[in-house]
């Protein structure tokens, strides 16, 4: 499905979960045009819980339902981010400045596509990972996708982060 339907349909519904104290981190349009699937990634600052879920799928359906902006049926998923999250935003760069990524470029940077390391935060518009003995500086533009990525290894017990 194109990005302009991505594009509406975040447009739709981000004052939507503002006005209900959520966040869009993401919105995804796949499938073939005659049963598209249409996934709405949530967050609050508390986090989002099972009943916080049902009650936006219901908000999410009819204001999709109402713009009319999917012509066909459609499968709508809405879920939280999950543990690695999906990092859309410059200010998810700020947020979790510290915590680990994988960021995959659409463009090659110093002969590569992928990256995974520490975030250290954006300088203007380019995230900066560092990696063992090595900074990478991404534009922000160039970022294909990138997600947290957790270390279960150093995870201590009873503590995710």
């Amino acid at each position: 499905m194109a990005k302009d339907l991505v594009a509406e349909l975040t447009a739709l519904l981000e004052p939507l979960a503002s006005g209900h104290g959520l966040e869009i981190i993401a919105v995804e349009a796949s499938g073939h045009a005659g049963s598209p699937v249409v996934r709405i990634y949530l967050d609050s600052e508390d986090g989002v819980n099972i009943d916080v879920i049902a009650s936006a799928n219901s908000w999410i359906s009819d204001a999709l339902d109402s713009a009319d902006l999917i012509p066909t049926q459609y499968t709508l998923e809405v879920s939280s981010p999950g543990i690695e999250r999906l990092l859309t935003k410059r200010a998810h760069w700020e947020r979790f400045t510290g915590e680990n990524a994988t960021v995959k470029t659409a463009l090659a940077i110093d002969g590569r596509k992928t990256f995974t390391g520490r975030i250290d935060g954006m300088d203007g518009d380019v995230v900066v990972l560092s990696a063992a003995d090595t900074t990478y500086r991404i534009p922000f533009d160039t970022i294909r996708k990138a997600n947290l990525k957790v270390d279960f290894s150093s995870i201590e017990e009873g503590k995710t982060r």
